[in-house]
């Protein structure tokens, strides 16, 4: 079904993919996984005929007896792609329904039955919305919906679960081990890549270094050992500090009447389904969407739903995608130091001079730093993106899935560094046991109400209630 032979993919001063082999027969699941910058996603926009620019490539890619290249690239519908952020594949002007049934038109297939298949309903109301009226969930689930009417040979499905709750990630899971078509996994959620694949390539630096069915279980190299046992350090204990933020009777949105603070230098972890309000909540506080009713303080001083220069300086917000939160034409050094240029006044060579040694504490080189974002991995990325937002000197530090779509490694790095820093955080997540790892205390969002919120190392049955799947899924 699927053959890639000694790939390689170089473009000049890096091989991202060097002598990649593997073989998918028809209806399994193979998984890529490696840190990032491993070459997963090389290796995957390969079986679609796609390559960086200026890259040079030789191997042979073979998909349903296909040879595929950037000359050839497969006919429509051959590959099916699922992208880790689905919102960047749908249109935004047009109706589910409308863009569901072109597609259909065009392959002569039908709506109702990849609707089935992605666990979506069918009804008049669904196909009348748009899709930023769907959660997290829905937006992966359609646009599974999208490829599937292609009926394709493949589908390369690309952190398919980065963001989601356990209970989505259950029915993600559940849709495809259902397809009946070969898939290619990319993902850093080594539970998935056990529950749903049959084999696992392990990628390093470009190149397999373990290939089989029982990677995850037996890892043999160093480095597929550190990936399976990768855990951020644990939190140490604080003392009990003065409360810094208060939110009061909050209603914006889905929420309602959340009350809420957090102490200075704590670790709050907001958690909950897709749709619950947590994102709402966090965009609230940093100042980046109106609410209506209620309060917020800082420090005992109530915040205006319109910031000038010194709020936004004090609240940041690190957004969970961050390549969408870069401009892809400029530096990664020059964007960081922007904050410091607009927020702090300070001069521009000194600014830059700042991120660079901020970008280079986070672990991002000088080198790598003056780079265009789509050159820096996911991992590099969001370092990029949490040094931007220390330039401001926060004083609470707001963080939106930042570790969504990392690699084990990466991610316990990303956990450690903001275990060191000196500042308030409010961390997003649905993660449970990372929430654990990091938090003094969690609130637990559904249904835009607060229906937890204490120690984490006693978060209780409501909370697993709401935010685990049920025995059955």
């Amino acid at each position: 079904m699927l053959h890639v032979d000694d790939l390689t993919v170089t473009v000049p001063g890096r091989t991202l993919v060097d002598g990649v082999s593997f073989t998918l027969p028809a209806a399994s699941t193979l998984a890529l996984v490696g840190a990032s910058g491993s070459g997963k996603t090389t290796t995957a926009l390969a079986l679609l005929g796609e390559y960086p620019p200026g890259a040079r490539v030789t191997g042979r890619v073979t998909v349903a007896g296909r040879h595929i290249d950037s000359v050839q690239p497969p006919p429509p519908g051959t590959v099916g792609f699922i992208p880790q952020h689905p919102a960047t594949a749908l249109n935004p002007v047009l109706r589910i329904g409308t863009v569901l049934r072109q597609i259909a038109a065009r392959h002569g297939t039908a709506v109702h039955e990849a609707l089935r298949k992605a666990r979506l309903p069918g009804d008049r109301d669904f196909l009348r919305r748009f899709p930023h009226q769907l959660s997290g969930g829905q937006q992966q689930r359609l646009v599974l919906a999208h490829a599937l009417l292609a009926d394709p040979s493949v589908i390369v499905a690309d952190e398919p679960t980065t963001g989601q709750d356990a209970v989505t990630r259950a029915e993600v899971a559940a849709e495809l081990s259902g397809l009946g078509i070969a898939v290619v996994l990319l993902s850093h959620d080594l539970e998935l890549v056990r529950e749903l694949a049959d084999q696992v390539v392990v990628l390093k630096d470009g190149r397999v270094v373990e290939f089989g069915p029982a990677v995850l279980d037996s890892p043999r190299t160093e480095y597929a050992k550190a990936l399976v046992t990768a855990q951020p350090r644990e939190p140490e204990p604080r003392a009990e500090p003065d409360v810094l933020l208060e939110i009061e009777d909050l209603g914006a949105g889905i929420l309602r009447e959340v009350t809420l603070d957090v102490t200075r230098g704590e670790r709050l972890a907001v958690v909950g389904r897709s749709g619950s309000g947590k994102t709402t909540l966090a965009r609230c506080v940093a100042g980046l969407r109106p609410w209506s009713g209620g309060a917020i303080r800082l420090a005992g001083r109530p915040l205006p739903q319109r910031r000038d220069r010194t709020d936004l300086t004090r609240i940041q917000y690190v957004f969970q995608n961050a390549l969408a939160s870069f401009d892809p034409h400029r530096a990664v050094v020059d964007q960081v130091a922007r904050t410091a240029v607009r927020l702090r006044a300070l001069p521009a060579p000194t600014a830059r001079e700042e991120a660079a040694e901020t970008l280079a504490a986070l672990g991002l080189n000088r080198d790598a730093a003056r780079r265009r974002p789509h050159a820096l991995s996911g991992g590099e990325l969001q370092r990029a993106a949490l040094a931007r937002a220390l330039l401001a000197r926060p004083d609470v530090l707001v963080c939106d899935e930042i570790t969504s779509g990392l690699d084990p490694v990466t991610q316990a790095e990303v956990l450690d560094l903001l275990t060191d820093l000196d500042v308030t955080l409010i961390v997003i997540s649905h993660d449970l046991p990372l929430v654990a790892r990091i938090a003094d205390r969690v609130a637990v969002i559904h249904d835009g109400r607060l229906v937890e919120h204490g120690p984490a190392r006693m978060l209780g049955r409501p909370a697993r209630r709401v935010l685990l799947p049920a025995p059955d899924q």
